[in-house]
């Protein structure tokens, strides 16, 4: 039997000793067929039940009848069957009970208690043909050709939920256990068809919400972050080794790596991880997205810049100043990132509780924001609530907009913003400068790195963490180095940087973080 601790890494306690965490995680069998709904809940057109394992094909064959024989990678049209049979408890206890409410169907008694009239009813419905429930599509994927590398049927049914839970209902009686949530996708990367990064980008995927972050989780499901790391790891491991030999072969003449060549390959091994370290706060917005604020004085045009940004009238417009009194949140894709645009109430010294209450809301976001849009009415002079806020968004990422740019006749600026802080005149009402204003959002979320045009920079916090964990050992070996300790010291603070890096793609993970990463995953999948 095959257990997923049997494919970890064993850890060591803080003496040396080793110890297993197998204890805090249900023990998963990957010789068992699992069998699971692969999507997702509700009704629909269609729905797909999915098995995998060495009896996969077994499980599934008596529930089918096909109109030819499976063959890997091709779909057969069928139909799901149960056996008369099978059909015999549930027809029996209803015409046991017929003109009784269906709660009131009794169980069935064991064959010695029943009455001769229930044997032969048993008999005569024992006799009847297999009863046709839907009409599927099936395919199978043999090992190791499949996602999981086991062998694999998917049936592909009418999207009821009684009928797909009948499905697995009727795997789980012929031997099939149903699956952990993420179980196909562990399988998949025990058995080494994936890596651990390549697993959390299809997670990453399933989660996405605009099409350019489901583009960047198919570039990490196709190894992007694992390609990447490749070379790092290489000149790493060639390093270690090089210094391995000079010791364990000192006195076959084999000559220690000078100092000054030393710190050359760490450095050459630091420059991409630095990189990649910094690739994450752009990898951040494009996972999680951002939050951005809409702030200003009452009656400047908030609400109608923010009906603008979303392209509905999603906020309540009116020429009375405060109309605004609460939060009004809405999420929109700039430039395939999700963007969660938040419209504040008008900042002023407040004329009531409620508005007292918005207000402080207000300057909550503010400062919450990852960014601000400050707008100023342009077509009224600047007056002092301008200029504070102007203030506190200048200590912060922020685009000031002059709104109402329609009403103004001159083109000068109605105010100076601080040159940290772009400037960008807009209009409303005819939409004028609503299009640089998207434009300056996205320059904003792409930076001046050119993190955009990457391949495989870092989303993940996990990753983020083993990278920095990686940098630290490697600057501790940097000041080992320097210091002139022993190689066989020096070799500790390389390993310490190469085990974050094996740890990334699971090379050296253990089950509780891959329990962790797993369990955010759906059960069919």
């Amino acid at each position: 039997m095959r257990l997923v601790s049997d494919f970890l890494p064993r850890r060591h306690s803080a003496a040396g000793h080793p110890f297993s965490l197998t204890a805090t995680i249900a023990p998963v069998n990957l010789d068992d067929t699992i069998v699971a709904v692969a999507t997702p809940p509700g009704r629909g057109g269609i729905g797909v039940v999915r098995l995998a394992g060495a009896r996969a094909c077994e499980i599934a064959l008596p529930m089918l009848r096909l109109k030819r024989e499976l063959e890997p990678g091709r779909v057969v049209f069928g139909e799901l069957v149960e056996a008369g049979g099978e059909l015999n408890a549930t027809v029996a206890a209803e015409l046991r009970s017929a003109g009784q409410p269906r709660a009131a169907v009794p169980t069935r008694p064991p064959a010695s208690l029943r009455t001769e009239p229930e044997i032969r009813l048993a008999n005569e419905v024992s006799k009847q043909p297999e009863q046709r429930i839907d009409e599927v599509v099936v395919t199978y994927f043999a090992k190791p050709y499949s996602y999981t590398t086991d062998d694999i049927i998917e049936i592909s049914a009418h999207g009821s939920p009684v009928v797909l839970r009948h499905i697995v209902e009727l795997c789980v009686a012929s031997g099939a256990r149903v699956a952990e949530p993420g179980e196909f996708t562990m399988r998949a990367f025990l058995n080494g068809r994936i890596d651990l990064t390549q697993a959390e980008a299809v997670r990453d995927l399933i989660d996405s919400q605009t099409l350019y972050q489901a583009k960047i989780a198919a570039q990490q499901l196709e190894g992007a972050l694992s390609k990447r790391l490749q070379p790092v790891k290489k000149k790493l491991v060639e390093l270690i080794a090089s210094l391995e030999a000079g010791i364990d072969f000192a006195e076959d003449d084999v000559s220690l790596m000078p100092d000054a060549a030393t710190l050359e390959l760490i450095a050459e091994v630091r420059a991409p991880l630095e990189q990649l370290a910094a690739s994450f706060a752009y990898g951040k917005i494009v996972h999680e997205g951002l939050t951005l604020a809409i702030v200003g004085r009452p009656n400047v045009g908030k609400s109608s810049l923010f009906n603008c940004l979303v392209e509905r009238e999603r906020a309540i417009v009116t020429a009375t100043p405060g109309t605004t009194r609460d939060l009004v949140t809405e999420t929109v894709a700039i430039g395939g990132i999700p963007v969660r645009l938040v419209d504040t109430a008008g900042i002023r010294r407040a004329l009531d509780e409620a508005e007292s209450i918005g207000i402080r809301k207000s300057m909550e976001a503010l400062a919450d924001a990852d960014l601000v849009l400050v707008v100023l009415d342009s077509s009224k002079p600047i007056v002092e609530e301008d200029d504070e806020l102007v203030r506190q968004a200048a200590e912060r990422p922020a685009i000031i907009v002059e709104n109402k740019w329609d009403l103004v006749g001159d083109v000068s600026p109605r105010i100076s913003a601080p040159k940290n802080l772009p400037l960008i005149r807009t209009s409303a009402v005819t939409a004028e400068g609503i299009a640089q204003l998207r434009a300056e959002i996205l320059r904003h979320i792409r930076g001046e790195t050119g993190h955009a045009s990457e391949a495989g920079f870092l989303t993940n916090v996990r990753h983020r963490g083993l990278v920095r964990d990686s940098l630290t050992s490697l600057d501790a070996a940097c000041t080992a180095v320097e210091n002139r300790v022993p190689h066989e010291m020096l070799l500790l603070d390389l390993y310490g940087a190469l085990r974050p890096l094996d740890a990334i793609t699971g090379a050296t993970t253990t089950d509780d973080i891959l329990n962790l990463i797993f369990s955010t995953f759906c059960i069919g999948k």
